[in-house]
C-alpha cells in the first residue's frame, strides 16, 4: 500500500505541500490515517514536479523513508511548482529496484502512481503481459505490480486513448485478471489530473489557488471531499468531475 498526492496551482514550495501540513504526505509515511492494509509507508518516496516554460518533469526518488532524507527537506524548502505528483512506498517485500521502484513513474510528459496491490502478482497479471509489445516490457523501470500498471496505461495512452479511458481500461482489465485487487490510479500532465478509486481512500480539494487529489487530506480543511469507490476523477485548475467505473464484465 501507498499514499499519494497530485497538485495543481499556483506556485508553491514543494514542502508547502509535502512535508508542512499537520497530516502531510511525510507523516503518512508512519502514520496514515485512511490506510486500509499496512501500517507503514517507508520502501521509498518521490516527487515529480514541472518548472515554468518546461514540459519536462523533473523527478526526486529514493529508496528510503521520506523522513530519513535532510536533502529533500532542504530541496523542498526553496523548489516551487505549479504541479507535481508525489507518493510515499508501502512496505514490501525485499527487492533489488532501489528508487526505481519508487513512484512517480514518468514517460512522454507523464507522472504516474499507484496505491494499492494486485494479488497473485507476477502471475495473475501474465495474460496482459502477452498484450505489451515486447520493447515496452523490456523498458520496466523495476519489476513491481505499479511499474506493470504504468506500463498498460502508458500504452493506451500511446494509442491514442485520452487519460480517463486509459486508467479505467487498465482498472478493468487488471480487476478482471486479479479478483480482489487494489487499483488507486494518479495521472497527471502537468495540466490536469486523472485517477481511479478501485479498493482504497481518495480525497479531492479544489480552492481558489489549487485543485489537490490525494489519497487522504493533509489537513482538516472543510473543502476536502472523499471521492466515492469505483469513481475516475479528472481534475483541472478550475474544478473536478467524477464519473462513475463500470465493474469488469462477467
Amino acid at each position: 500500500m501507498c499514499r499519494h498526492l497530485a497538485f495543481l496551482g499556483e506556485p508553491v514550495a514543494l514542502g508547502e505541500l509535502l512535508l508542512r501540513p499537520p497530516h502531510s504526505l511525510e507523516r503518512q509515511s508512519w502514520e496514515p490515517r485512511t490506510q486500509t492494509s499496512g501500517v507503514v509507508n517507508a520502501d521509498g518516496f518521490g516527487v515529480g514536479w514541472w518548472a515554468e516554460d518546461d514540459p519536462v518533469p523533473a523527478r526526486y526518488r529514493r529508496a528510503a523513508p521520506i523522513w530519513g532524507d535532510p536533502g529533500f527537506a532542504d530541496l523542498a524548502r526553496v523548489v516551487r511548482t505549479g504541479a507535481l505528483l508525489a507518493a510515499v512506498r508501502g512496505a514490501t517485500l525485499p527487492g533489488s529496484d532501489g528508487e526505481a521502484a519508487a513512484a512517480p513513474f514518468a514517460a512522454d510528459g507523464w507522472l504516474f502512481s499507484h496505491n494499492g496491490a494486485v494479488p497473485g502478482w507476477p502471475g495473475s497479471l501474465a495474460p496482459l503481459a502477452a498484450t505489451l509489445p515486447a520493447p515496452e516490457l523490456l523498458a520496466l523501470e523495476a519489476r513491481t505490480d505499479a511499474a506493470f500498471l504504468w506500463a498498460l496505461v502508458l500504452h493506451r495512452l500511446r494509442s491514442g486513448d485520452p487519460p480517463e479511458r486509459a486508467l479505467a481500461g487498465t482498472v478493468r482489465e487488471v480487476a478482471e485478471a486479479a479478483p480482489g485487487a487494489r487499483l488507486n490510479l494518479l495521472l497527471t500532465d502537468g495540466s490536469t489530473i486523472t485517477a481511479t478509486t478501485w479498493g482504497d481512500s481518495l480525497s479531492h480539494l479544489t480552492g481558489p489557488d489549487r485543485t489537490v487529489v490525494a489519497s487522504e487530506p493533509y489537513d482538516d480543511d472543510p473543502r476536502w471531499r472523499p471521492v466515492p469507490d469505483r469513481t475516475v476523477l479528472t481534475a483541472s485548475r478550475s474544478g473536478v468531475v467524477l464519473t462513475p467505473l463500470e465493474e469488469p464484465s462477467p
